[in-house]
């Protein structure tokens, strides 16, 4: 998993408060995400990820508090707030659906380039997306013949035809099978790779837990916790004789940034894989008996389960 660069936000909210009528739905919500970095919101059903992700892109004005993309404010700078923004919100997307896939995304590419700042995008980059999506051969036929997992793979490419520095996906894998789910796992990996912020809803925690760097657990309308999974992924645990000596040990080494015991393991979280042998020397040479060295894998399922129970 790579970390991204630390850089000015791609998209900031502060103290986000939104209701419908006498209900709160969002409740001063804080969140940042930098450039090439994966943000995956997730939460129950009714935990308020819909209309945060409507919120942030413009679709509905908070109550309070205030959503910032790349410096813009998205509620009063508009089109130009939203000129690098690519999303899709309430997946699966709407087409017309007596158009074909390419005639759909040349209409969505010219209204983009009627806003100020909007980007112009030719048909070559609307045959990319197309075959990027695994698309091509629905590319002439209309959408009223395309399958669900289809359509949301058409909304995908909507979404990225005119390369985003911000892109926003509501339930990105609804719908899709398991390759499906691959693509778009890669599609996103690929555009975070090259910079791109990408914030995307979902429920399915182990498989975003391979590829994003950071998950906001949303229940009740509050972002209960942010986890950074680049911190949890570096965790190795040691099991040996005595947990509690080799942790006072392993937490005075200079590239171990956080130790716990969870008997019979000491656990650090290193900063990288290559630190391991260096830690098993200094357990070996501090007289610690190590029977066993391996990833402390972090299960973000039980996590979020236990988090939410809490809340």
């Amino acid at each position: 998993m790579t970390t991204p660069a630390a850089a000015a936000p791609a998209l900031e909210v502060r103290g986000l408060h939104k209701k419908y009528g006498p209900h709160v739905i969002l409740h001063d919500i804080h969140l940042t995400v930098q450039p090439g970095e994966v943000y995956a919101l997730t939460g129950p059903n009714g935990a308020g990820k819909t209309t945060l992700i409507r919120t942030v892109t413009g679709l509905a004005f908070p109550d309070s508090g205030e959503v910032q993309l790349l410096g813009r404010d998205v509620h009063h700078d508009g089109s130009r707030a939203r000129a690098h923004l690519g999303a899709v919100v309430e997946a699966p997307a709407r087409f017309y659906p007596q158009f074909t896939g390419a005639q759909n995304l040349l209409l969505h590419a010219r209204l983009a380039a009627m806003a100020p700042d909007g980007p112009r995008v030719g048909r070559d980059r609307i045959r990319e997306v197309l075959a990027l999506l695994e698309l091509t051969r629905m590319a002439d036929r209309r959408v009223a013949e395309y399958s669900l997992g289809q359509r949301q793979r058409l909304g995908v490419a909507s979404a990225i035809l005119a390369h985003p520095r911000v892109l926003i996906l509501d339930e990105p894998t609804s719908g899709l099978d398991a390759l499906g789910i691959g693509l778009i796992h890669r599609i996103v990996t690929e555009l975070a790779a090259g910079g791109c912020a990408v914030v995307l809803s979902t429920h399915h925690l182990r498989e975003i837990a391979t590829y994003a760097h950071t998950v906001g657990i949303l229940t009740g309308g509050r972002l209960v916790d942010t986890v950074d999974l680049r911190i949890r992924q570096a965790a190795y645990r040691f099991r040996v004789d005595d947990p509690l000596g080799a942790a006072g040990l392993l937490e005075r080494l200079p590239f171990v940034n956080r130790v716990s015991t969870r008997a019979p393991y000491a656990v650090a979280h290193l900063g990288d894989e290559a630190r391991v042998p260096e830690a098993l020397a200094h357990l070996g040479a501090g007289g610690h008996r190590v029977y066993e060295a391996s990833p402390d894998h972090f299960d973000l399922y039980e996590y979020y389960r236990a988090r939410v129970e809490q809340a």
